[in-house]
C-alpha cells in the first residue's frame, strides 16, 4: 500500500465516522438490535458478572448492552470529558474499551482533539491524539476523568490503548505510537499508577511494525512490511505464554496477526507468528469469556462499499488453553 493509499483509508474512516465521534450529538436509542445490525469499529465487549450484562463499546464513545449477546440495546453516550483539558470541548473517541480492576472500571480510548495540530510530517497535519483512562463506579457508567491530565506525550500520536497487569504485579497500557509521525508504527507500553489515575515514567518501545512478516504494502515500487500498528490486545495461553494480537494491512486488506514474548513478560522479545491469525478484513479483535465461561473473540470486519468503509462487530470461538491462540467458527449468539 503507498502512503498516500494508506492516508486516504484514514481520510474515508475519518469522513464516515465523524458524525458518530463527537459527544455533542444526542444517539438514539434503538432496543433488540441484532448484533450484525450494529455499524461499530473496534467493538470491546466486557461481560460484566455483577450485573449479568455484556456491556459493548469501540469507536465513537457509546455504549451497547445486552443479556445474551443476541438483541442489544443503545447507543449510550458514557464518556464525559472535561472540555477545558487537552482533548478539548467535543474530541473524536476511537477504540474505546471497558476493564474492571479493583472495584472499579475503567474506559480506556483515545481521544483526538481536531483543533490542536502538534506536527507536520511528510506534508501531512497530526492532530492531537492519545489514549487515556476515565473511571466509574459502574460498568455503564458514566466514566469520568481522574487526577493526571495526561498519561502520554503531548508531542507524539499515539492510539489504541490497552490494559495489562504484567508479572511484576504492576499495571500498564500498552498502546501504539503511530506511523503518521514515526514512519514505522510501534507498539509500547507505559507503568500506570496503581489506582490507573496516571502513568509512570516514560513509555518502552515493545516492537514495530516493520517487524511483521505477514503485512505488506508498496512504497516508492518497493514492497515491504506495512508501517500501521493497531489494536493491540493481551492474553495469556493455558501453558502461561504471554500473547498479543494487533492489526496491520496486507495492502488494503485489513489484517490482524499474533505474536508472543519469549520472556513471558512485556519486555518480550515479541516473536511475530509468520501467518495472519484471522480470516482477511477483519481485525483489532480483543477476548472476552462469557457469563457461562466460553471464550470468544471480538472483532470488526472492513468493508469499502460506495467510497464508505463498513465494519460490522462480528464474534469467533478461540482456544488458547494449549500454547497457542487458535481461531475457530464464527459464533452466531
Amino acid at each position: 500500500m503507498k502512503v498516500n493509499e494508506s492516508l486516504l483509508i484514514l481520510v474515508l474512516i475519518s469522513v464516515t465516522l465523524t458524525t458518530v465521534f463527537s459527544q455533542n450529538r444526542t444517539p438514539v436509542l434503538r432496543q433488540d438490535v441484532p448484533l450484525d445490525s450494529i455499524r461499530l469499529s473496534d467493538p470491546f465487549i466486557l461481560a460484566d458478572k455483577a450485573t449479568a450484562t455484556y456491556y459493548m463499546t469501540g469507536t465513537g464513545g457509546m455504549l451497547w448492552k445486552s443479556k445474551d449477546l443476541k438483541k442489544w440495546t443503545g447507543p449510550v453516550i458514557i464518556a464525559k470529558t472535561d472540555p477545558e483539558s487537552w482533548m478539548g470541548k467535543s474530541p473524536m473517541i476511537w477504540a474505546a474499551e471497558l476493564h474492571h480492576y479493583n472495584d472499579k472500571y475503567y474506559y480506556f480510548a483515545t481521544f483526538t482533539n481536531r483543533e490542536v495540530k502538534i506536527d507536520t510530517v511528510a506534508g501531512n497535519v497530526i492532530e492531537r491524539r492519545a489514549s487515556h483512562v476515565l473511571v466509574s463506579d459502574k460498568a455503564e457508567g458514566p466514566y469520568v476523568p481522574m487526577k493526571d491530565p495526561v498519561y502520554l506525550p503531548a508531542d507524539k500520536p499515539t492510539l489504541d490503548g490497552t490494559f495489562w497487569v504484567d508479572k511484576d504485579g504492576k499495571p500498564y497500557m500498552v498502546y501504539c505510537y503511530e506511523w503518521l509521525q514515526n514512519l514505522n508504527g510501534t507498539i509500547e507500553k507505559i507503568e500506570l499508577k496503581p489506582d490507573l489515575s496516571g502513568s509512570i515514567g516514560e513509555g518502552k518501545l515493545l516492537f514495530r511494525a516493520s517487524e511483521s512478516p505477514w503485512s505488506r504494502e508498496k512504497s516508492n515500487d518497493k514492497i515491504g512490511p506495512n508501517k500501521v500498528t493497531d489494536g493491540p490486545y493481551l492474553f495469556q495461553t493455558g501453558t502461561g505464554k504471554l500473547g498479543m494480537i494487533w492489526t496491520s494491512w496486507i495492502y488494503d486488506v485489513y489484517t490482524q496477526g499474533v505474536a508472543y514474548s519469549e520472556s513471558g513478560t512485556l519486555d518480550g522479545p515479541w516473536i511475530q507468528e509468520k501467518e495472519p491469525i484471522t480470516p482477511p478484513n477483519y481485525g483489532h479483535g480483543m477476548l472476552f469469556s462469557t457469563l457461562d465461561g466460553k471464550w470468544l473473540m471480538s472483532l470488526h470486519s472492513h468493508k469499502s462499499s460506495n467510497g464508505r468503509n463498513v465494519r460490522v462487530p462480528h464474534l469467533f470461538e478461540v482456544d488458547f488453553s494449549g500454547n497457542k491462540l487458535v481461531i475457530g467458527k464464527p459464533y452466531i449468539p
